[in-house]
């Protein structure tokens, strides 16, 4: 057979797949005119609406699923100030960083997901619970910039915005109507919209960030206990057995309720993935948190020796937004041959709070 019969042949095998798939594409279309729905009766009709809402819930699971992406946060600032390099005064990226991680609560793929009382949303519990997590570090912040970032000492007035952005961020996480968690919280963060602006207002002496080592440290001990208790939760995966040490040996201590000297903790089968993504939430919060007090930190953290400290930190908290091979979060045993996920977020974490302790003492001593 010679060189054009070969061609030709190929073509005529190949030509007829062209417009079956042309048809099928027709064909399926046609199933939605309204003619068909006539020929076909009401049974029928009903049936392929169903199927169709049905995929096209476990299409909007998957898309809704996905964790949201790292960003910079000094670009963040940089676009919000429009490119205006004195803007970026002390407290600007750290604000700017605050309003970008709740405008990704509010209008990442699928919106605020923890209030949804309709498909898919109703059906999804990991990303609630990663939102849960960065919520709970979006608290934090916002608190401390309250209590203490924006304030010179304890005597000193409170700033008027985040005084209304703190108790915003604290209102229920689950409420859909009558007011909804997202109109709270827009509220939030037009509230820190207004702060921001006025710290870059040079004619406006009312907002202030006090960059001091005294007021990071009390920021970051909060940070602490967060991490240790999410490394606590995490762990307790596959079962402890835990000496109470809720009184630190200390004789003279006393608790409200009695408790035993040795308990059995672990984490439910059914929660062991909530407890997972609500910690990959918080993290992936406080490292753009970390990162955007770096820029306003720099000259308070040179001075103590402490900013590879601070890097350090950073990079054991973006091990923890690391992709996701396995389908779902594996709890294996011990050195078993399954993987447990919880363990490895749980030794990132405690390793992260470990550095958070040293920087601390690097704060109050160095």
């Amino acid at each position: 057979m010679t060189e054009e019969n070969l061609v030709d042949a190929h073509e005529s095998a190949s030509a007829p797949n062209k417009p079956k798939l042309g048809e099928k594409v027709t064909k399926v279309a046609t199933y939605y005119h309204p003619r068909t729905w006539k020929e076909k009766g009401l049974w029928w009709t009903l049936g392929l609406f169903l199927v169709t809402y049905v995929i096209v819930v476990i299409v909007l699971g998957f898309i809704w699923s996905r964790s949201p992406s790292e960003f910079g946060v000094r670009e963040v600032a940089l676009e919000m100030a429009k490119n205006e390099q004195k803007k970026l005064v002390p407290g600007y990226v750290t604000t700017a960083s605050a309003i970008h991680i709740a405008e990704t609560l509010l209008d990442k793929p699928g919106g605020y997901l923890s209030n949804d009382i309709t498909p898919p949303g109703v059906y999804l519990d990991n990303i609630p619970n990663w939102e849960f997590g960065a919520l709970t570090e979006l608290r934090d912040l916002v608190r401390a910039m309250r209590n203490d970032f924006s304030r010179s000492q304890t005597q000193s007035i409170e700033d008027k915005d985040l005084q209304v952005a703190d108790p915003q961020f604290n209102y229920d996480s689950e409420s859909w109507i009558l007011p909804s968690t997202e109109s709270e919280y827009r509220k939030g963060t037009e509230a820190l919209y207004r702060y921001m602006n006025r710290l870059a207002d040079d004619k406006a002496y009312d907002g202030q960030f006090f960059t001091r080592a005294d007021n990071l440290s009390v920021y970051l001990q909060v940070v602490e206990k967060r991490l240790g208790s999410l490394a606590q939760r995490l762990a307790s995966s596959v079962g402890q057995t835990r000496y109470n040490l809720d009184l630190a040996g200390d004789p003279n201590a006393r608790q409200s309720t009695p408790t035993p000297d040795q308990s059995q903790i672990k984490t439910p089968w059914l929660k062991i993935d909530d407890v997972f993504f609500e910690a990959r939430g918080y993290t992936w919060a406080l490292v753009h948190t970390l990162k955007a007090l770096e820029v306003d930190f720099g000259d308070v953290l040179a001075n103590k020796n402490a900013i590879v400290s601070l890097k350090q930190i950073i990079r054991e908290l973006e091990n923890t937004q690391s992709f996701i091979w396995s389908p779902m979060i594996l709890n294996g045993t011990g050195f078993g041959p399954m993987a447990n996920h919880s363990l490895i977020m749980a030794s990132y974490i405690s390793r992260a709070n470990a550095a958070i302790i040293d920087l601390r003492n690097l704060l109050l001593q160095g």
